[in-house]
């Protein structure tokens, strides 16, 4: 299995409370595992408030709903050894 690595890193966002936000990493192969999304290292799973999906199989996307200043925080994105973070 190939090693996967980070193409194109995170990019630190500025958004008003009440707006959504999107954060994109694209990385080198198709169908990468080990993928983990992060605010304040705490681990992000898929849920009303959090959209976790990938495009076109290599860019991996987090959407954060109606951010609030609590969600104010380093973004990490992590595959395999690789990070990111915005």
């Amino acid at each position: 299995e190939p090693d996967v690595t980070i193409v194109s890193g995170l990019k630190d966002m500025v958004v008003f409370e009440g707006d959504d936000v999107t954060f994109r990493c694209q990385v080198s192969h198709e169908n990468a595992r080990d993928v983990e999304w992060k605010l304040q290292d705490v681990a992000l799973q898929n849920n009303e408030m959090n959209e976790i999906s990938v495009e076109k199989g290599k860019i991996h996307t987090l959407t954060l709903r109606k951010v609030t200043e609590q969600d104010i925080g380093t973004i990490t994105f992590q595959v395999g050894p690789h990070t990111s973070t915005a």
